[in-house]
């Protein structure tokens, strides 16, 4: 006979997943006076395949957590190459900038595990190492399944709990159970990132291999670009496939090896030697924007938030701050008693940037040499791609301007005299 057992417990609010959405809801539900649990399949700390770069603006969502709990390296400038020639390093903060901003560099393991513990602090109860099997509205309530797949307090391994909640907040990513339990988010555009952590001493390598300095790719990959940040002792080195032929880029296995290739090749390019044997690759599908779409279920009873809500920008392909604000509107959504409403709040946010953004790399992925010589290589560049980052500049601020100097560009490439571009991005 089976020694396991089942647990049932009630909360006012389940957050399925405890990256940076799901923490930062159960954070904020918390706060409020909510009773919260926050389910995590992995054990804290964990492995999170990300470049781990986001904006110095998330302070603002943070709070009292302090940058110097994960923030490894402060980015201030970028240098930028096309096939690993031509570069083009430039401040992101050039001379005349009101606001300077930089980009944070952290691991995941670290900040999600912050993130986690902040929210245990400000009242919700925390169960890692439990895997949600199920999600099933029922008349008055949600309720969860979830699995211990390690001890967890009052669960041995193999036990289960059954969780209730009016509510429940899906945050566990792409491949997540909730979706799926709602029915939401059926048809996704799945990008493809892939990543080494490579040990690496400063004062090695190439000059430019400083701790101040992100470096990004856009040759070397066809429909992608690739990428070095910085950490403390190690680069994190990546490519990623961002506007697939397929709807899902997890399906095309010759991608897979033209991204190792380009990680080969940017190590090499910026002399930094390597044993192929000892390199370990991480790979992770990016759910793109593909458009506005339902997020909650008619009910309001289950929301999507982060990368389960398809909130990954679909030129740069970063996620980590759209993922935060979702939690807290969801959150707040919960707290108010408007989850009906999220969906529309969750486009009011993104939407008109997202969607540039989208048109936005449709062109910059078919013609990116075009996009590093006109638009790249300009003083402002960086500053304007950090504005974007931050949320601060919308893409749909700058589509037109940026297309125009571009479409310049190409004609002046085309004509037998050259013509001066003096569009301001």
């Amino acid at each position: 006979m089976s020694s396991e057992k089942e647990l049932v417990l009630n909360y006012d609010l389940i957050v399925c997943g405890a990256g940076p959405a799901g923490a930062l809801a159960a954070a904020t539900a918390a706060q409020a006076g909510l009773k919260v649990a926050l389910l995590e399949k992995h054990t804290l700390p964990r492995h999170k395949t990300c470049g781990g770069g986001t904006p110095m603006v998330m302070q603002s969502l943070l709070h009292e957590l302090a940058p110097e709990a994960f923030v490894e390296a402060n980015v201030i400038s970028l240098r930028q190459t096309w096939k690993f020639g031509d570069p083009y390093l430039a401040a992101i903060n050039p001379p005349g900038v009101d606001r300077p901003l930089s980009i944070w560099m952290m691991q995941r393991s670290v900040f999600d595990n912050a993130l986690a513990q902040r929210a245990v602090q400000a009242g919700a109860e925390l169960r890692d190492g439990l895997a949600v099997r199920s999600v099933e509205v029922e008349n008055d309530c949600v309720r969860v399944r979830a699995q211990a797949i390690k001890p967890n307090g009052d669960l041995s391994k193999g036990d289960t709990l059954i969780a209730t909640a009016r509510t429940v907040i899906g945050a566990d990513g792409a491949n997540g159970i909730t979706a799926k339990a709602a029915k939401l988010r059926q048809k996704q555009t799945i990008a493809l990132g892939m990543e080494v952590e490579f040990p690496h001493e400063w004062g090695t390598g190439h000059p430019d291999l400083r701790p101040e300095v992100a470096h990004l790719e856009y040759g070397a990959v066809k429909r992608g670009y690739a990428w070095i940040f910085p950490k403390a002792d190690h680069l994190n080195v990546g490519a990623g496939l961002f506007r697939p032929h397929r709807q899902d880029a997890r399906r095309d296995h010759q991608i897979r090896e033209e991204l190792r290739q380009a990680i080969f090749n940017y190590l090499e390019a910026l002399q930094v030697p390597y044993d192929r044997a000892q390199m370990k690759f991480h790979a992770h599908p990016l759910p793109l924007w593909g458009g506005k779409e339902p997020l909650n279920t008619a009910d309001g009873r289950i929301l999507l938030v982060g990368d389960a809500a398809g909130l990954i920008n679909p030129a740069f392909g970063d996620g980590i701050l759209h993922a935060a604000k979702s939690g807290i509107i969801a959150a707040t959504c919960v707290i108010d008693g408007t989850t009906t409403a999220y969906s529309d709040r969750i486009h009011d946010e993104f939407a008109g940037s997202f969607d540039a953004a989208r048109r936005l790399a449709y062109f910059f992925y078919q013609y990116p040499k075009i996009f590093y010589q006109y638009g790249v290589k300009n003083a402002k560049a960086a500053h304007i791609a950090t504005q974007l980052l931050a949320g601060e500049l919308p893409f749909d601020a700058i589509l037109g301007r940026a297309m125009r100097r571009v479409g310049t560009g190409m004609l002046s490439s085309l004509l037998p005299v050259k013509t001066s571009l003096n569009f301001r991005l």
